[in-house]
């Protein structure tokens, strides 16, 4: 399918960031990756780089395919620069509403009058991001997954202003990049956190309380339920602050017991054991 953009600049390359850079370049649009810090941009590539070089190793795309991405991708610490004739900002900063609220006032400053606006953002109002906007009908969400270059799934998240192309924009280009989009009306949590977030919180519950081991908890889901992947191991990938930052968004949002942090999710995040960023989480990881 042909991208309905032929170029993307990218805000944030950390975790989610470096991945949509990934799929995006990996789709033949010109991409470029934007970070306050040079080193930190630098650092998503070399991320990109591992993630290509074993998918070359597990001959998922051959050694060509993966210099041709690499190559589409232009490194950035400069905004201005980053934001040049760009047609699509997805950002990826980090789950904080005055850094995202910032972030794109300075975007749409520096952008034209129809550039489209995304956030990544995995729990965040989409009408809150969009209320200080000029024009909120140009703001959506794009609820990218970890690891992005192996996860089919985006949520298009439409906030209260959100036009309909805008929509049909945002659901064409994740297709373009080999994604399915599903369409989320902005409600806290939207659909996949909302749901996810609840299982994850009951199974460290479950640890905390002794009931199973972490990796049989796991076993579980994985088993019973068919997930590809455990809670708490889910929850070591996502990093356990950033799972503790969102329930207590929930939490405080929806007033439900059912996204009460759990102390022991507390005590590990004071700790730093924030899960396979730090090396320790509900399981052991090499750091790299």
């Amino acid at each position: 399918m042909t991208a309905p953009f032929e170029r993307v600049s990218i805000l944030g390359a950390g975790t989610m960031g470096h991945g949509i850079a990934h799929v995006c370049a990996a789709a033949g649009i010109q991409t470029v990756l934007y970070d306050i810090d040079l080193a930190t941009v630098e650092a998503g590539l070399d991320r990109i780089r591992a993630d290509l070089d074993k998918g070359v190793s597990l001959e998922k795309l051959t050694a060509e395919e993966r210099d041709r991405t690499l190559g589409r991708i232009r490194l950035s610490s400069e905004l201005a620069y980053t934001l040049q004739d760009t047609p699509l900002v997805i950002e990826a900063a980090p789950e904080s509403v005055e850094t995202k609220l910032n972030l794109f006032r300075l975007v749409e400053q520096r952008v034209g009058e129809d550039t489209i606006f995304a956030t990544n953002t995995s729990s965040l109002s989409i009408s809150r991001l969009a209320s200080d906007l000029g024009s909120p009908e140009r703001f959506v969400g794009m609820h990218f997954f970890n690891p992005v270059h192996i996860m089919k799934l985006v949520e298009v998240v439409t906030g209260d202003q959100t036009s309909e192309e805008t929509t049909r924009l945002a659901v064409e280009f994740a297709r373009s990049i080999g994604k399915e989009p599903i369409v989320v009306k902005d409600s806290p949590g939207f659909a996949s956190s909302r749901l996810g977030i609840v299982l994850g919180l009951e199974a460290i519950r479950m640890v905390e309380a002794g009931v199973a081991s972490p990796t049989d908890i796991d076993k579980a889901m994985m088993l019973g339920y068919r997930h590809p992947m455990g809670p708490l191991k889910l929850t070591d990938l996502v990093g356990l602050d950033i799972r503790l930052d969102i329930a207590e968004y929930l939490h405080r949002t929806l007033e439900s017991e059912a996204f009460r942090p759990p102390n022991l999710l507390k005590r590990m995040v004071a700790e730093g054991k924030l899960g396979k960023k730090t090396g320790e989480g509900f399981y052991r990881w090499d750091k790299e």
